[in-house]
């Protein structure tokens, strides 16, 4: 006879998802065993099978999960804001508020998911190009001096993701710098430059670069 579910069995299994990714971004994910999981979950093995066929199902139902939510908070993000540079901010908070709070299923996502099989990595890199499409066409509706091009598209792209999902390494959101003042930060410097804003020294001791070497005059 089937065993039923319980009432709460969807809180259960994000439980889970959450514990398991807390145990997979420290000890990392082929380290962990399904006794390593059923402790961090304070669950029988039993338990945990009720909930998840195994441990590669955690991993998928995981990241399945984190980048379809990251992809609907991007979208949702763009559906609400006016204007091409408005919608890139609005897009880049978003996301740099939603990974700050999912730092583990980020590390993971980065780290682990070779460790799916290959059905299961195409459903994810599938939702991760959609991701990659939504920003470069945000970029180009931006592009006012024709700067993105068919062959620097990705390459403007990756470079303001990577401004953005490699946060993990170092930021600390509970840190002085929030997450909606990291991502203005993120925005102005992808879009004018560290210096733009700013004025050089009034002495102008620091000559410009010419050709033919730093500062030759």
């Amino acid at each position: 006879m089937a065993r039923s579910r319980s009432e709460n069995y969807e809180d259960i299994q994000l439980g889970i998802l959450t514990n398991a990714a807390r145990l997979f971004a420290t000890q990392g994910y082929e380290r962990s065993s399904i006794g390593d999981l059923a402790e961090a979950c304070k669950l029988s093995r039993g338990a945990l099978y009720h909930y998840f066929q195994s441990k590669d199902a955690i991993l998928y139902a995981m990241l399945e999960t984190h980048v379809r939510g990251m992809l609907k908070r991007l979208n949702d993000a763009v559906a609400l804001t006016r204007g091409a540079f408005e919608q890139l901010a609005a897009l880049v908070e978003a996301a740099v508020e939603y990974n700050s709070r999912s730092r583990n299923e980020q590390i993971i996502l980065l780290n682990d998911l070779q460790s799916l099989g290959e059905r299961e990595q195409k459903v994810i890199k599938g939702l991760e190009r959609q991701i990659v499409d939504l920003v470069a066409q945000v970029l180009a509706r931006v592009d006012t001096r024709g700067k993105i091009t068919p062959s620097t598209r990705k390459v403007y792209t990756m470079a303001l993701l990577g401004t953005i999902n490699y946060t993990y390494t170092w930021y600390d959101p509970q840190g002085s710098v929030k997450p909606k003042q990291y991502a203005r930060m993120a925005t102005d410097l992808f879009l004018n430059g560290f210096l733009a804003a700013s004025e050089i020294a009034p002495d102008r001791s620091i000559a410009p670069l010419r050709r033919g070497g730093a500062g030759r005059r």
